[in-house]
């Protein structure tokens, strides 16, 4: 089918009977590329009354908002740059093999913080290993839905992945991730495929490949929260659409969900999934163990939950709280598994349970015990990424006061920063090589006064 792009109008009820509707044009609303709501349009242009059972089918036809493709914008304008924005963070990093690096994360004109129905995600590079970034994509949803959570992966066929999610509303219950791949990630300017749904759910976090080559995605279908679904419009933004045409419920699909590719990312079914009570968003992370057990770790209410599975992520323990307390409780956490075989946990460290203290630690026993502890940034900091090149050097990635302006009225920076180490600065706690570089900005929308 040729795609045509066109506008589609909002609309609103004029009158409404037992027989027929009348509807009138309001204000521009969404660019779409489906050339088959053009009969649509028509129809509602005409703003004449219409048979009830005509006018049930002209809602039908309306296009599922968070299901339509996001613009991808090569060149931002008023909109989507960064002196339009009022906060930015939970960012994502990749390198690639020549030493190229990436990063994403989302945005939003709320002073307040990340969370709008109207957020969007950008993706920057840098060619001299974080000195300086360029921005060079932003990812805008339809009106009423929006794009967030971003991913960053180098798959082992040396492509570039980028993930995000999509939502109607703040969280519409069934969200969707969504994906986008290059060939070209040593170049300034790769070319894209275009964006692809690949499951309903959400993926901030890498995929893991196994021994035998399969990939798996930790996805998180959220649950357990008074605020999911969370899609909240006035009768005027919404037109002729209804809050219940954007609201889902999936059911038994809601958890910590595992997604399996066997065919190199060609295709993706969900295999397995791990329900603990006390979790809200996922945020689920999955390692392999020397004996070929996966080890899932989950953010939880009551601390850093986990659940083994010994058949490749199809079925999985009741599961359990790994690390409890405060101190764990309801943070993102970094996990992976490094060159040298030991495992990275990168998590906040405050004993007072704030964002705050991110530490790196390593673990050279799966995970039973953890040693050294440097500390990344003992401010606010959350939402750590990382990635690792060739030669040992991790790159962790993270956002500092996300807001410009919190919901306590607190003023912020609105940072996304990032710590260059090595494994031998964590053994010892401190940085103790030439590599180590802390606290370094990628992309800040205030400058602090009483900044340290």
């Amino acid at each position: 089918m040729v795609a045509a792009a066109w506008r589609l109008e909002r609309y609103s009820v004029m009158s409404l009977n037992r027989r027929s509707i009348r509807v009138r044009r309001t204000v521009p609303a969404v660019l779409l590329t489906i050339s088959s709501h053009f009969a649509l349009a028509a129809v509602l242009f005409a703003q004449q009354p219409l048979p009830l059972p005509q006018a049930q089918e002209t809602v039908r036809r309306l296009p599922d908002l968070a299901l339509q493709p996001p613009q991808v914008i090569s060149r931002p304008g008023p909109d989507h740059v960064k002196s339009s924005r009022g906060a930015q963070g939970v960012p994502a990093i990749e390198r690639s093999a020549k030493g190229r690096l990436w990063a994403a994360w989302y945005a939003g004109k709320s002073q307040r913080g990340v969370e709008s129905s109207r957020s969007y995600c950008v993706l920057a590079t840098s060619r001299d290993d974080g000195e300086t970034w360029s921005e060079k994509l932003a990812l805008q949803a339809p009106p009423l839905c929006h794009t967030y959570d971003p991913c960053l992966w180098i798959d082992p066929r040396g492509r570039l992945w980028f993930f995000w999610a999509q939502s109607a509303g703040v969280q519409d219950g069934r969200m969707g991730v969504w994906s986008m791949t290059t060939g070209q990630p040593d170049d300034d300017s790769p070319q894209w495929s275009p964006p692809r749904r690949i499951a309903n759910g959400v993926m901030l976090n890498k995929p893991t490949v196994l021994k035998d080559g399969d990939w798996l995605l930790p996805i998180g279908l959220w649950r357990d929260n008074t605020n999911v679904p969370n899609v909240n419009f006035d009768p005027e933004q919404l037109a002729s659409y209804t809050l219940d045409m954007l609201i889902h419920d999936l059911g038994d699909e809601r958890g910590s969900n595992v997604y399996r590719s066997t065919d190199q990312g060609k295709t993706f079914e969900r295999i397995g999934q791990v329900r603990i009570p006390g979790t809200r968003v996922d945020e689920h992370m999955i390692v392999q163990r020397r004996d070929g057990s996966l080890w899932m770790l989950v953010r939880n209410t009551s601390g850093i939950a986990q659940s083994t599975s010994n058949d490749g992520g199809r079925t999985w323990s009741d599961g359990s709280i790994y690390l409890a307390g405060r101190t764990h409780a309801n943070k993102r956490f970094f996990l992976r598994r490094l060159k040298s075989g030991a495992l990275l946990l990168v998590r906040n460290n405050s004993p007072d349970g704030m964002r705050s203290h991110l530490t790196a630690f390593v673990s050279d026993d799966d995970g039973e015990t953890w040693t050294g502890g440097l500390v990344l940034d003992d401010r606010e900091s959350s939402y750590p990424d990382g990635a690792q090149a060739p030669d040992g050097t991790i790159y962790i990635i993270y956002d500092h006061q996300r807001y410009t302006l919190s919901r306590a009225n607190k003023q912020g920076v609105g940072s996304v920063q990032m710590a260059v180490f090595r494994e031998e600065d964590v053994r010892a706690g401190r940085a103790v090589t030439d590599k180590a570089r802390l606290r370094v900005v990628v992309t800040q929308l205030r400058e602090a006064a009483d900044r340290p």
